[in-house]
């Protein structure tokens, strides 16, 4: 994977059947969820195995995070308060959602962001490079003149985002690399679906693989063929890997001239991938693998 991100979820929620609002927070170390916190239990606690492994430098980690989640609750609470009168609120459900965190490439390359929503929408966002903020809306232009005054708080978020958060995705990654760094091959599967127009539909199905960076496309006579093409995200499984589609809409008569071309970080090189009648041996081409594949019902599409 070329980027590793280190981000952080706060969404504090008002509604009016309650007293205050709530907060629940979490932790992401790229797609895997690393820590969580809420109101309720008013405990920062780890969520996967690994993430126990910073305790050995720092037996307090989990006691610090819960401060600062504790410290995060209150000021967002606040705000939201502060927004509700912003907006002449006095009813209603109303979300305040605060993200913020690193990234970083494996060439050296460095990214911090933070930004607020408010209710689903965007509401206002730090430029680190300027040590200002950006209104998203006209109301945030009132949280705009009072954070851009505050410049101690800009410059000590700037250099959280560009030390401090970066040295803590450099260690989670070392604690976890057994599970962050592996690499494990796609698995592909072909299926196709006759149309109603004559034509038929081919499904190409890549799962099982990490890191997350795939690079999935239909190719026809050897050509990257975009046409006709659509295509699933790259969507994580329960334990770690990932998965992704692509389909194409194509003649029946024209079936042999599509191959569904795959490379990711696990394969030693690129692989094409065709459909098969069922039972069919698979061949290869060009020293490339096609596996056989299998047929899929009119659900799967």
């Amino acid at each position: 994977s070329s980027w590793h991100s280190l981000r952080y979820f706060y969404t504090t929620i008002w509604a009016p059947d309650q007293g205050e609002a709530d907060l629940i927070a979490v932790a992401y170390l790229d797609d895997h969820l690393g820590g969580h916190y809420n109101s309720t239990t008013k405990r920062a606690v780890p969520r996967v195995p690994w993430v126990r492994n910073v305790e050995k430098d720092d037996p307090d980690f989990w006691d610090w995070n819960t401060q600062r989640a504790i410290y995060h609750e209150r000021r967002m609470k606040t705000e939201l308060m502060n927004l509700r009168s912003i907006y002449n609120q006095s009813r209603g459900l109303h979300i305040w959602q605060h993200m913020f965190g690193c990234e970083l490439n494996k060439d050296g390359t460095k990214r911090g962001l933070k930004q607020y929503g408010y209710n689903g929408e965007d509401y206002i966002s730090f430029d680190k490079e300027t040590l200002t903020w950006t209104a998203a809306v006209v109301p945030a232009q009132v949280t705009k003149r009072q954070w851009d005054a505050d410049l101690a708080r800009c410059h000590r978020l700037k250099s959280y985002l560009e030390k401090e958060c970066i040295g803590w995705l450099q260690k989670f990654l070392e604690y976890g690399k057994e599970s962050l760094l592996r690499r494990e091959p796609p698995v592909v599967t072909v299926g196709r679906k006759a149309e109603y127009d004559g034509l038929e539909t081919l499904m190409c199905r890549a799962h099982g693989f990490h890191p997350k960076e795939i690079d999935a496309t239909w190719t026809k006579d050897g050509e990257v063929w975009e046409q006709e093409t659509f295509r699933g995200g790259i969507i994580p499984n329960w334990d770690g890997t990932y998965h992704t589609w692509l389909s194409i809409k194509i003649h029946p008569q024209d079936r042999d001239r599509y191959r569904c071309h795959v490379e990711h970080d696990s394969l030693p090189e690129p692989l094409d991938f065709a459909w098969e009648e069922p039972g069919e041996k698979p061949k290869g081409e060009g020293g490339r693998g096609i596996e056989e594949p299998k047929s899929f019902p009119s659900s799967d599409f």
